[in-house]
């Protein structure tokens, strides 16, 4: 029989009384999540689906408002396989990297301070110059990420005038980013030119008018059309803008330093080469293949990137001191034609199919045969994309655990590794739940062992 009454609920006071000492937020916060509790409480007792005793009420409002307030960014196990993972923000970290980054930003840094002059300074100038050296370009700029750098560079280029582009490159990418509305926000005309699959050099020509002030040309990263195709080549492209005096602009989306195909991955045009074709603006995002942190990386002649930096919109999406020393750290991982261990995200990316089929082997060893017994527990090779519109036609070799649990659905399993000490987040397929290790951290391996026998 349910005798739980609404007198039993404790007061704010006494909450705060017994948990105010012993956890580190703001007051108002902490009255905030106690209030969520006892509504939630109230709401229960009036529809008569709890018996708990005023001291199990105390007791399960505290252990929820310690709950509820840590810290909610917080480190998780990637199962999926998928190294840029958008929603695990995309290029991963090293510890120790982090920590030289720390050492560097503790305090104050001469973000935009000239130690030689003594005078006021440019954020650019911490990355401009290797970055224009790696890209073969004459100048660069970073903001905050690959779609202001888009709408930076149009509204720059062409606000009040028009745009064309190819139907086939109308592209949206996550989150819904979509080119057409991109354009439209910043304050040009979309001109559409072409069909969805074909596109010719007289398309272009014939969109051409007075009104006409980029050429836009857009890499089709998370999607390809296969057929009866045609898109006119960036060279031409390009020849048709110095033809009829326009600026020609590339978004390449993801973006790369090195070849792809060196690193057994996929035929990526890295940017040093587009460049060799003389575009005037070329844009792509620092935190997929490039390995760094979030942002947009203008690439292109200096007048168009003196006036890019010279927009209002400049100041709303430049980088910050962060993202301007991950940025730095990370081109100084580039070599000629490698990458250093600094680069997570090409390690992990490259990390070969024997090399995770011998963590695999370690983290079963570590379980107790029951526990492969009843979770159904095998090694199998599997497929993963580079993630985050990276590579997509292009899989790689990886290897994942299997799961097959006799005792539980698939879904309650995986709510389980989500809801570990450190969340597990993998995936689930024909009543299969897997844990790619693609995407597992080299010291997380331990870790996943033990979050499997926890299970």
């Amino acid at each position: 029989m349910n005798n739980t009454r609404l007198k039993d609920l404790p007061s704010v006071d006494k909450v705060l009384l017994h948990i105010k000492d012993n956890i580190s937020i703001h007051d108002r916060y902490m009255k905030y999540l106690i209030n969520c509790e006892l509504s939630s409480l109230r709401a229960d007792i009036k529809k008569g689906v709890t018996s708990k005793t005023s001291e199990e009420l105390l007791e399960y409002i505290i252990n929820q408002v310690y709950i509820k307030s840590a810290p909610r960014l917080i480190n998780v196990i990637n199962g999926t396989g998928i190294v840029l993972h958008t929603g695990f923000g995309r290029a991963p970290f090293h510890a120790h990297t982090l920590r030289k980054i720390a050492d560097r930003m503790e305090g104050y840094v001469n973000l935009e301070f000239d130690l030689l002059s003594g005078k006021r300074g440019d954020r650019q100038v911490h990355v401009r110059e290797h970055l224009s050296a790696i890209c073969g370009s004459e100048s660069s700029l970073v903001v905050n990420n690959n779609a202001a750098a888009v709408m930076l560079a149009i509204n720059e280029l062409s606000q009040g005038g028009e745009v064309v582009v190819s139907r086939g490159q109308l592209v949206e990418i996550g989150g819904s980013f979509r080119i057409p509305d991109i354009i439209e926000k910043s304050g040009a005309k979309l001109v559409e030119v072409g069909t969805t699959n074909r596109t010719h050099i007289k398309d272009y020509e014939n969109a051409i008018t007075d009104k006409t002030k980029l050429i836009l040309w857009v890499h089709t990263s998370n999607y390809v059309v296969k057929g009866f195709t045609k898109q006119v080549p960036l060279k031409k492209l390009i020849a048709i803008g110095k033809k009829y005096k326009l600026p020609v602009m590339v978004d390449w989306g993801s973006g790369a330093f090195l070849d792809m195909r060196s690193l057994d991955l996929a035929d990526e045009t890295p940017v040093n080469i587009l460049m060799k074709y003389g575009p005037d603006i070329l844009t792509f995002s620092g935190d997929k293949l490039i390995g760094g942190p979030q942002s947009g990386i203008i690439i292109g002649k200096n007048k168009f990137i003196n006036l890019l930096q010279k927009n209002t919109l400049y100041r709303v999406v430049r980088s910050d001191k962060i993202t301007i020393g991950l940025l730095e750290h990370t081109l100084r991982s580039y070599k000629s034609n490698s990458f250093s261990k600094d680069n997570f995200s090409l390690k992990m990316l490259t990390t070969s199919s024997n090399t995770l089929k011998n963590r695999g082997k370690k983290i079963i060893k570590y379980q107790s045969e029951t526990k492969i017994k009843a979770l159904g527990i095998k090694l199998e090779p599997s497929k993963v994309e580079a993630g985050s519109g990276s590579l997509p036609e292009n899989k790689i070799d990886s290897m994942a655990l299997s799961f097959r649990p006799r005792s539980i659905k698939v879904n309650e399993l995986s709510k389980m590794f989500r809801c570990g000490s450190i969340p597990v987040v993998g995936y689930t397929s024909a009543n299969t739940y897997y844990i790619d290790l693609k995407a597992v951290l080299p010291k997380q391996i331990t870790t996943l062992a033990k979050a499997i026998k926890e299970i």
